[in-house]
């Protein structure tokens, strides 16, 4: 297994090395302090895993986006300091294959790192219960609706995603808006599309993200 280390912390990568260094079949090709050396690496040597904090400075999200559009067979584990619902979202979307906080034991991250190598997704327990606590789904994620490009959102659109998180149906919706049902159901899909989310949590999600919402308004549609 081939492995390569991206994360700003000299700290952070030596903790890293120390613990793969238990790992039997595992070379560490090179390190990287930025996304620039990173995607410089991967040019250069064959490489099975990326192992990255994407919340470190050098890199970002768009890293792993940018990454998996130059090398799709790269798996990558990230492995960051505690994160929001939204990033780790974010961070699923862009192309991660597994997530593990930085303060888990020893052997999770071992695990992590074996089953990644093998394309298999792995999540720490701490990052599934934060999952879980967004009312997500992993497997509902569509990394394919996931670009660099911004996402626009529309007055109506907005208007229709408060009023979603808010809790009111289709029907109650295109009653207060005075639209006809089907435009509702057409405004729905479309924002779901244009955020690369497939339920309603996701639009409440981004409704508090950007303040569209308080998040005490966390109120589900029975839909």
């Amino acid at each position: 297994m081939k492995v390569v280390l991206a994360d700003k912390s000299d700290l952070s990568r030596i903790g890293i090395r120390t613990i793969l260094s238990k790992v039997e079949n595992v070379e560490i090709v090179g390190e990287a302090e930025s996304e620039e050396q990173l995607l410089e690496l991967l040019s250069l040597f064959e490489v099975d895993v990326v192992v990255v904090d994407f919340t470190s400075e050098g890199f970002e999200v768009r890293t792993i986006t940018r990454l998996k559009k130059k090398h799709p067979d790269v798996d990558v584990l990230a492995i960051t300091p505690e994160q929001s619902a939204q990033v780790l979202v974010d961070a699923l979307k862009s192309g991660v294959t597994s997530y593990v906080k930085k303060d888990c034991s020893v052997k999770e991250i071992i695990d992590a790192i074996k089953e990644t190598s093998k394309g298999v997704r792995f999540f720490c327990g701490k990052i599934i219960e934060t999952i879980q606590q967004a009312n997500l789904k992993v497997e509902d994620i569509d990394s394919e609706l996931f670009s660099c490009d911004p996402v626009v959102i529309s007055e109506r659109e907005r208007e229709i995603i408060t009023l979603i998180s808010e809790g009111l149906t289709n029907a109650q919706i295109a009653e207060k808006l005075f639209l006809s049902n089907h435009t509702v159901v057409s405004h729905r899909k479309n924002i779901m599309a244009k955020l690369g989310v497939k339920n309603t949590a996701g639009i409440v999600m981004y409704a508090v993200k950007t303040g569209l919402i308080r998040p005490n308004k966390f109120l589900f549609s029975a839909e």
